[in-house]
């Protein structure tokens, strides 16, 4: 591809290329083509994980190798947990580096390459002893996985202009929903060995991470200052000085809801089947190309606006679930999956919202902190939060749900409180 063609195509996705970056020279200059490696490099990923999904692809296969309830119900909590919690200590090493592309292209390698070691334990091992490997493998994935959310932020605060950062993240999750819903579809479809298929589907996304990583390690960065960071638990400070960054956390926090939810949602119906299962992926990949994109142009407009949306549009979806419940309609056919389609635009909003939001927050100083502090936060809600709905909902599906679509209208109307750091 010529630069002339990736500017061509910049300027065609962007609408606004010629507006001002905030960006230094070297970088605005070469802004069109870092904007490109960054859907390339992300739409890879964002396939990659969908392929790899601990919920439906990876319980499925625990399942059918035998490995037991135990080793299948720590794939989320490990992968959440893994994912999110290191980004406070990691952050710190990846600040004093000049260079950070090199962190996630990195992360990106070492999740290919354990994705290919969980397909040969799939193809190789069985009963508890792949359930023990796989998680493991998991585990070592989620890690690397954390090195590209902690690095990513701050990279890409650097490479493509303030108007444009939610537009490049909306448009990789569009394109690569693309690739979930053939996936969802093969699925759904019966066609094939449904084993084969999802050690298929992980080898490939393998393959995906692998070359996110050679692509984004092409990416024309410009050196950092120098920064020795803020060690550890020291970075707790910033939740007294930046009221702001604690806002945001908050709102972060009690929308967890959106990502929480969908499997309680299936827990209404009785009939949780494979099948079943391969629609909940289809919802999420329709309503990631319907409305990723457009979250992420918004997002460029005001990330706070977008943050109050999609918090109203999730508690309205859950809130009518339970309404839905309660008047016997969720048994009917298509309902939940319907009502996971609405769930998961909100969800959308949510994740294009909050990325656009921390990153025109903060400095180019403080990205990396940022992103650290609150990933972090959110993932110690997350575990406290699974575990407490998860020990509730043997009370009452429901009633979690209900409280979900609580928790969102609560992050709406805090997120009115929030500065519009679009127009700072």
């Amino acid at each position: 591809m010529t630069r002339d063609v990736t500017e061509e195509i910049f300027d065609a996705v962007t609408g606004d290329a010629d507006g001002d970056s905030g960006l230094e020279k070297k970088a605005e200059d070469a802004e069109a083509g870092s904007f490109m490696r960054h859907v390339i490099s992300l739409s890879g990923s964002k396939i990659a994980d969908g392929l790899i999904d601990p919920k439906l692809v990876l319980s499925w296969l625990l399942t059918h190798l035998g490995a037991g309830a135990f080793w299948t119900g720590l794939l989320v909590p490990v992968r959440e947990s893994g994912a999110l919690l290191p980004q406070l200590f990691t952050t710190p090493i990846i600040t004093r580096a000049a260079i950070r592309k090199w962190f996630w292209a990195g992360g990106a390698f070492v999740q290919g390459l354990m994705a290919g070691c969980i397909a040969l334990a799939g193809l190789t091992l069985e009963g508890p002893v792949a359930g023990a490997v796989i998680v493991g493998l998991l585990g070592v994935l989620a890690l690397a996985r954390s090195v590209c959310s902690a690095s990513y932020k701050d990279i890409l605060g650097k490479t493509v202009g303030k108007a444009r950062r939610g537009t490049a993240t909306g448009f990789a999750g569009s394109a690569s929903a693309v690739g979930v819903i053939l996936f969802a579809g093969i699925l759904l479809s019966g066609i094939g060995d449904r084993y084969g298929l999802v050690i298929g589907a992980i080898s490939l996304a393998a393959c995906l991470w692998v070359g996110a990583a050679a692509v984004f390690a092409t990416m024309n960065e410009v050196p950092s200052d120098d920064d020795s960071g803020t060690d550890g638990t020291a970075q707790f400070s910033l939740l007294r000085d930046r009221p702001q960054l604690t806002g945001f956390i908050i709102v972060r926090s009690l929308l967890v809801g959106t990502a929480l939810a969908p499997p309680y949602l299936v827990m209404l119906q009785p009939d949780s089947a494979f099948g079943q299962l391969g629609a909940l992926v289809l919802a999420s990949a329709v309503a990631a190309l319907l409305s990723s994109y457009v979250w992420g142009r918004l997002s460029d407009r005001s990330s706070r606006r977008v943050l109050q949306l999609a918090g109203l549009a999730g508690g309205v979806a859950l809130a009518l679930v339970v309404l839905l419940d309660v008047v016997g309609f969720t048994t009917m056919t298509g309902v939940i999956p319907v009502m996971l389609f609405g769930l998961m635009i909100a969800y959308q909003g949510v994740r294009q919202g909050r990325s656009t939001h921390l990153v025109d927050m903060a400095g180019p100083e403080d990205r990396a902190s940022y992103t650290a502090l609150s990933n972090t936060i959110v993932g110690v809600v997350l575990i406290v939060a699974g575990a407490a709905f998860a020990g509730l909902a043997s009370l009452s599906v429901p009633l979690v749900i209900g409280l979900f679509a609580a928790m969102c209208f609560g992050a709406a109307a805090i997120a009115t409180g929030l500065e519009e750091v679009q127009h700072g």
